[in-house]
């Protein structure tokens, strides 16, 4: 049995191997998810042994996003969101500047929040029918989980300003086309796959690991961008847009907000 509720955690050889598992909403990232997460990446940075780290979905989802009914609950002001943000940036900056490999293997949807923990990893594989959504807008939000530092370094400013004021929808082969996702693997070749790759790191340097992790990424900015995130998102959070939209939400209704679709 698993010593966790809401994810799975293993380890093959020298990678450690994450698994979301909340099937009764489709692994979305609740708080006790987080907590868990959480638990798990100081673990995995703190063993040495561990040379690589896989994030992956179970159930044929990889993660739909935030905890809706539990935001709306939440009845915190905008100094108890910024507050909850910045316990969400503690650990988050560790996970995005570890000192080993990161791969996400992307089956089905990754949603939301889903798509940022998506763009945590410094190589996406994903199946054909993975899908990818910035989808905060919707709901009278901004993307969080590390979005602002991570989607524009991947898809560049003007793209990722698109992706994140539509909230549109991108399927697999347009995530591969934009740089998103690095490989399309079938469903049951995807695993084997993320594993195969996390397990040739077992005999790289790990200096020279972080060496280059650290020299292409960009610590200043990260931690501009994370108290930037939740200035913006505390202050989201507190909207009469966001409100009705997550009421909209709950109630099974469309939401006001819709990206004109491309008719040419």
């Amino acid at each position: 049995m698993s010593e966790f509720q809401h994810l799975r955690f293993a380890r093959e050889g020298t990678t450690a191997v994450v698994s979301f598992d909340s099937p009764s909403n489709r692994n979305a990232f609740t708080i006790p998810m987080r907590e868990e997460l959480r638990e798990v990446v100081a673990r995995v940075r703190a063993d040495r042994e561990l040379r690589a780290l896989v994030l992956t979905g179970a159930n044929g989802q990889f993660c739909s996003g935030g905890d809706l009914r539990n935001i709306a609950g939440a009845g915190l002001d905008n100094a108890g969101w910024r507050e909850r943000m910045n316990t969400l940036h503690h650990w988050l900056r560790d996970l995005i500047l570890l000192d080993k490999p990161v791969i996400a293997a992307v089956d089905g949807a990754a949603i939301g929040a889903g798509f940022s923990l998506a763009l945590l990893a410094d190589f996406v594989l994903a199946t054909p029918r993975a899908r990818f959504a910035m989808s905060f807008i919707k709901l009278g939000l901004v993307p969080d989980c590390g979005a602002f530092y991570t989607l524009p370094r991947v898809v560049g400013a003007q793209r990722a300003r698109e992706l994140m004021l539509s909230g549109r929808e991108v399927g697999a082969t347009e995530a591969k086309a934009l740089g998103i996702v690095m490989e399309l693997h079938e469903p049951e070749q995807l695993q084997a796959r993320a594993l195969a790759l996390a397990a040739s790191f077992a005999d790289a340097s790990p200096l020279a690991v972080n060496l280059i992790k650290r020299a292409t990424g960009d610590a200043g900015a990260l931690a501009s961008l994370l108290d930037a995130e939740a200035n913006a998102q505390a202050l989201a959070f507190g909207t009469p847009e966001h409100r009705e939209a997550v009421n909209r939400f709950l109630d099974k209704q469309p939401l006001a907000f819709q990206w004109p679709t491309n008719k040419e």
